[in-house]
């Protein structure tokens, strides 16, 4: 028995328990993971409250960890007991101290980089990598819009697009969150309660607006994300922390001739090939300094319900990581 996050009824972060289950050994293909950190995203919220639907009844949440190597299937080669490994994605269940994992789904973490950056990078890294490099490739001369810039993957996306060569546009909630995006890489930082960031896109942009939007946020942004775009602009929306946008006629996005896109890390790295690209280039990041990883605070796994009940009240910025 091991000690888990177990949901048992839709709700607020009061209904993740704290409980003992049983995980059994590894079969073919897959590993037996011990897990020394565990990402904390915002879709995981998203299950909480059926926003997305959990395959199975009674679950446990979580979608990123690393931890190291402790039973591997029959016949199973290139893994071995004692291998630093990270996953992200499917399957859910890493709300836990140990997991059994498809091996085919987990990457191996180099030995510069700590366990409790891992587990916090390679979901949002690898969204940020997605979105920057396939949904929208970013290029030196480009502008582009970053709402939630001091959260975990807008941290990411402000520092990449930076470093390609782009105009970084970030909004964030707070002065604080601002200068935590002016060090991430924002050329310009707009704080949404003080200022109208429609407005202030188009003053930035001399009216031209942006090539693309990457907007985590949803129903509070959607329709101004839309305005700031340029001619033939690319609208990515990866997110909805403050509701599903409304629903947007084909006419809104005809006036520009705009691409919308709602892509998911699943289908950007669904070969395994695609997996260990994507998740390669983020760790090179990393370590090339490229990125720098914030991973500003940390819980014990038990305590994940006050980690959910902050992260929705936007008391925290950057990563969040629970430690079992």
């Amino acid at each position: 028995m091991v000690k888990a996050i177990r949901v048992h009824e839709l709700g607020g972060p009061e209904v993740l328990k704290w409980e003992d289950v049983e995980i059994g050994e590894p079969k073919e293909g897959e590993v037996r993971v011990k897990n020394k950190a565990i990402g904390l995203n915002f879709i995981d919220v998203y299950f909480r409250k059926g926003v997305y639907k959990a395959a199975t009844f009674p679950y446990t949440p979580g979608g990123e960890a690393c931890g190291v190597v402790t039973a591997v299937g029959p016949g199973l080669t290139g893994r071995q007991v004692g291998d630093l490994v990270a996953y992200a994605g499917q399957p859910m269940g890493s709300y836990a101290e140990e997991q059994i994992l498809p091996a085919d789904r987990v990457v191996p973490v180099p030995p510069s980089i700590d366990p409790t950056v891992a587990a916090s990078l390679l979901s949002k890294g690898m969204t940020a990598q997605f979105l920057l490099r396939s949904c929208f490739k970013v290029e030196p001369g480009h502008a582009v819009l970053v709402h939630a810039a001091a959260g975990g993957v807008g941290s990411l996306l402000c520092q990449w697009a930076n470093a390609l060569g782009a105009t970084v546009i970030g909004t964030v909630s707070t002065k604080e969150k601002a200068a935590q995006a002016e060090e991430d890489g924002c050329h310009h930082v707009i704080i949404n309660k003080e200022e109208d960031f429609v407005a202030r896109v188009k003053e930035i942009t001399s009216d031209n607006g942006v090539e693309v939007v990457y907007d985590s946020v949803g129903k509070d942004t959607f329709e101004g994300s839309l305005a700031c775009l340029k001619t033939r602009g690319y609208m990515v929306s990866f997110g909805q922390s403050s509701g599903a946008p409304d629903p947007v006629p084909l006419s809104d996005i005809a006036v520009k001739s705009l691409f919308l896109t709602r892509p998911s890390l699943f289908n950007y790295a669904a070969t395994r090939d695609e997996l260990l690209g994507m998740a390669g280039e983020v760790f090179g990041n990393v370590q090339s300094g490229v990125l720098r990883v914030r991973v500003n605070h940390t819980y014990p796994l038990s305590q994940a319900a006050q980690a959910h009940e902050d992260l929705e009240n936007r008391k925290t910025s950057g990563s969040v990581v629970l430690i079992p």
